[in-house]
């Protein structure tokens, strides 16, 4: 038993303090929580105060599960490990002396495999008035391996009928159906015990405990609640939020303590531009090639104040990187220029910014400090992609100099960032040796400048070499490196231009994630790519854009919205689980994803030209471009579109075929192409749409109508049908703004079951996933499983989300206003909120009320899949759940 999955329920406990602990202690142990008052048949442990007619206790006595005393979980949370349950098992004589535990009975009976639930063979015919006590006497038949009917079978014998609340094969009993479902289950404990079930029909159903005011079930207390939104509930779940999200930020910015190797270098000095006259004899033996005995009297002469000609360094620098210096001049050299940084920081005066500029460059191509530093990183790689030749067999010392010189450059930019943040630097961030380094003046309003693109070159090339070289310390260098650049960068432009900040990560991130698929990343290399970006927003774009790529690139489609919790749950884990059907590929190299063009590569166009901003540099040649492809007329409408409503499929599938096509564009009144389709007819181009688009959106609405409205609107079946054998019975439940749904347009009885069978075909072909037991493909799932997780849990941390009541900052809702989140949805709720950040979070919390659903859809390959990452992942899933009804519980301000 300590080797299975512990799956908990909890039935009659009203005291939401004493719940809390035991959710809290639950997900601590590894176990997991379902709530809600529906029994779940994949429950093994039932929790309950005391013995009570509930479904969840009856169900669980006919399946064999355990039924334990709270006390089980609180004494194992303080021994750290699960407790034997048999000292915890509800014991029904305890309360009933001189009769036997049916609970221990039954469970014994099942775990023996006696039988296989309380109800084995029973046939039951269900025809109860009541559907809600029908629904929980089926449930609890069902736990007990009863096969239940709700119309009587023609060619089997029922053992079992329950009608009107009465057993007929009995019609001398006059108990209720659950009295007798009870009986058999109990025997004499449930007649001792004088229990009183109640009616159906009477206020307080003792079968419908979970249906109370108890936070177990997500909406705890409905009162106050209607149809409308309440103002007061609103305004302060608003004020919650935007509090929540207030002390989340600050939390983050909040600065540890200034480093003392930072602020040791933080001296200023008046600068002279020329080399005082005791240096005046290092010149002199740098002619004469003296290089130890230059750098002993360099050293000895050095103080605040003092700074060496450029020349003298340079020269130093040239003898160093030539590869004939000694060991100990390599080294006297690197302690040299930690001295000069240490007696004269950067911060200073522009000028020294300027010194450093001419010193820290390579003597021979002088193209600036990065032309150095990348130059460093490749040669301790051992690449030949230099600014210049350098010696072909290094000596172990020669890279121990190179390391050390990549370390001095970063601790120079680094003295400049904290001196930034502390306002102590002059000149603002464009005057730093770092902005310099990577950013042109005509380039300063781009994160990806020609210099920053490089250095990503460089990071993926690093984690790759790694994998062959893991005691390198060359990739974490460059991963710090970057970190710097993106907090320099973000500085200067986040207070005046957020949002631009936010897409220039998101850039960098495809851009990432497209150069690691080019060269075929090893998983394992990907992983520590992935790993070592700090910046959470870069983290979350990449693997984001990572996993889009490689859906993309086995034609599965994951929707062009904007991330979100939602997404990643529906969206990307249903991606997960089509991606467990696909079979190795038998190609050693895979097709790359071929890059969408960038306004950075597009080619100026002529005023007036007709294709204007159509043709690139990487993109396909002119004559392959249809003619106005980017052209908008005055309704906003597109080649594309135009092409959908006249049935021009030749052109549709040729404007499919060109990189960077939007399928889902619409015009000035909302409408897709889809629309256009559906509306005029364009049966072929429809076809087309569906078969070569893979992020179609089906659902999408003007006013409510869909494209299967616009369809059956206009008499158009075929095409109706077509879409249900594409999108499944999901588009049947899309309401219009007068409340219709497709199925209401459609005025015979026959042609809407035509449209229900064909909505069913397409259920067995998007469900096809769900069906799938084996993962085919064990690496592509691994690996998708582990990006997903990583972007799970970045984007949890990018958006504060809470965990388990905790995470960031504490943030309890009061069972009232998660009521309101959940009925009314995120979107109404939130309609109007001028804090974007706790927008996005009652979204997400939204999301995370209601992970059950979610889960119940979750690929039952997954599940089975014995990758360590996958299992992972599927944790995580189970673990948002439980943290959603850990938010649920009251917390004593409520």
């Amino acid at each position: 038993m300590s080797s299975r999955k512990r799956v908990f329920q909890i039935s009659g406990l009203k005291d939401a303090q004493r719940k809390g602990q035991l959710l809290r202690a639950i997900k601590q142990l590894g176990g997991v929580y379902i709530g809600g008052p529906i029994y779940k048949e994949s429950t093994t442990h039932l929790i309950v105060p005391c013995a009570a007619l509930s479904e969840k206790f009856l169900a669980a006595c006919a399946g064999g599960k355990w039924i334990v005393t709270p006390e089980y979980v609180l004494d194992s949370m303080k021994h750290h490990g699960w407790m034997p349950e048999s000292r915890y098992e509800v014991n029904l004589p305890v309360q009933s002396p001189g009769t036997s535990n049916p609970l221990r009975t039954w469970r014994e009976k099942v775990t023996r495999r006696e039988v296989t639930g309380a109800f084995q063979d029973w046939l039951v015919l269900l025809t109860l008035t009541d559907l809600t006590r029908r629904d929980i006497i089926s449930r609890i038949l069902k736990a007990g391996r009863a096969v239940v009917y709700l119309q009587r079978p023609a060619s089997i014998a029922i053992t079992h009928v329950m009608s009107q609340n009465m057993l007929l094969d009995d019609p001398a009993d006059d108990s209720t159906s659950l009295d007798q479902l009870a009986l058999h289950l109990l025997g004499t404990a449930y007649r001792a015990l004088k229990w009183s079930p109640g009616r159906p029909d009477h206020e307080s159903n003792g079968y419908a405990d979970d249906m109370d005011s108890s936070s177990e079930n997500v909406i705890a207390d409905t009162e106050g609640v209607g149809s409308a939104l309440d103002i007061g509930l609103l305004s302060g779940l608003q004020s919650k939020l935007e509090d929540y999200v207030g002390k989340a930020e600050k939390l983050k910015q909040k600065k540890g303590p200034v480093d003392s190797g930072v602020q040791s270098f933080y001296l200023s000095c008046p600068f002279s531009q020329r080399a005082p006259a005791e240096l005046w004899n290092v010149g002199v033996l740098l002619e004469c090639s003296f290089f130890p005995t230059a750098l002993e009297e360099l050293q000895n002469s050095l103080h605040p104040g003092l700074i060496p000609a450029p020349s003298h360094v340079q020269a130093l620098m040239q003898h160093a990187l030539d590869g004939t210096a000694e060991p100990y001049s390599l080294s006297m050299f690197s302690q040299t220029l930690h001295n000069i940084l240490r007696c004269n920081s950067p911060w200073g005066s522009p000028a020294y910014a300027k010194y450093y500029q001419n010193i820290l460059q390579c003597p021979e191509c002088k193209a600036g400090v990065w032309s150095l530093l990348s130059t460093s990183f490749r040669f301790c790689m051992s690449s030949t992609a230099t600014c210049h030749a350098l010696p072909s067999s290094p000596h172990p010392d020669l890279i121990r100099f190179h390391c050390d010189l990549q370390k001095f450059i970063l601790k120079l930019f680094q003295v400049e960032l904290h001196a930034m943040n502390s306002g102590l630097a002059s000149g603002g961030p464009w005057s730093t040796v770092l902005a310099s380094s990577f950013w042109p003046m005509w380039e300063r309003s781009t994160l990806l400048s020609k210099a920053v693109q490089q250095l990503v070159n460089l990071l993926v090339e690093a984690h790759r070499w790694a994998h062959s070289c893991p005691e390198s310390e060359v990739v974490v260098l460059v991963q710090e490196l970057l970190e710097m650049v993106l907090e320099l960068w973000c500085q200067a432009h986040s207070i005046l231009n957020r949002p631009l900040v936010d897409k220039s990560l998101q850039e960098l991130g495809e851009h990432i994630a497209i150069l690691s698929l080019a060269i075929d990343m090893a998983p394992e290399a990907l992983s520590g790519l992935i790993s070592g970006i700090r910046c959470c927003t870069l983290r979350v774009a990449t693997a984001d854009a990572l996993f889009r790529f490689i859906c993309r690139r086995h034609v599965i489609a994951t929707g062009t919205e904007p991330l979100s919790l939602r997404k990643i749950v529906s969206t990307y884990v249903k991606a997960l689980g089509s991606l467990c059907g696909r079979r190795p590929t038998t190609d050693p190299s895979p097709p790359r994803p071929r890059a969408e063009p960038t306004s950075a590569s597009c080619a100026s166009q002529k005023p007036g030209s007709g294709s204007k901003g159509s043709e690139c540099v990487d993109g396909p040649g002119k004559e392959n471009i249809p003619r106005g492809l980017n052209r908008v007329n005055a309704a906003g409408e597109t080649l594309l579109h135009r092409a959908c409503k006249r049935d021009q499929v030749e052109t549709l599938l040729h404007i499919l075929a060109q990189p960077g096509t939007d399928v889902n564009v619409k015009d000035h009144a909302g409408w897709t192409p889809l629309h256009e389709a559906c509306n005029h007819g364009s049966s072929l181009c429809v076809r087309a749409l569906l078969e070569h688009s893979p992020t179609l959106q089906l659902a999408s609405q003007v006013g409510g109508v869909s494209p299967l409205h616009d369809a059956l609107l206009n008499g158009h079946v075929p095409i109706a049908k077509m879409l249900l054998q594409y999108g499944g019975s999901d588009l049947l439940k899309i309401h219009d703004k007068f409340g219709r749904t497709p199925l209401d347009l459609v005025p015979t009885a026959t042609l809407r079951e035509e449209l229900r069978h064909c909505a069913s075909e397409g259920d067995s072909l998007t469900s096809a996933a769900n069906t799938i037991q084996e993962v085919q493909d064990l690496g592509l799932v691994e690996g998708c499983s582990w990006l997903l997780l990583c972007l799970l849990l970045a984007y949890r941390e990018q958006h504060n989300l809470p965990d388990g009541g905790g995470g960031p900052a504490p943030l309890h809702l009061p069972p009232i206003q998660a009521h309101m989140l959940l009925s009314h949805g995120a979107g109404a709720v939130t309609h109007g909120w001028p804090n974007a950040k706790a927008t996005q979070l009652a979204h997400d919390l939204e999301v995370l009320l209601g992970m059950q659903r979610y889960l119940e859809g979750l690929a039952p390959a997954l599940r089975h899949c014995q990758g360590a990452h996958t299992q992972l992942l599927v944790e995580e899933l189970e673990g948002l759940r439980t943290d959603g009804e850990v938010l649920l519980v009251p917390s004593a301000a409520d």
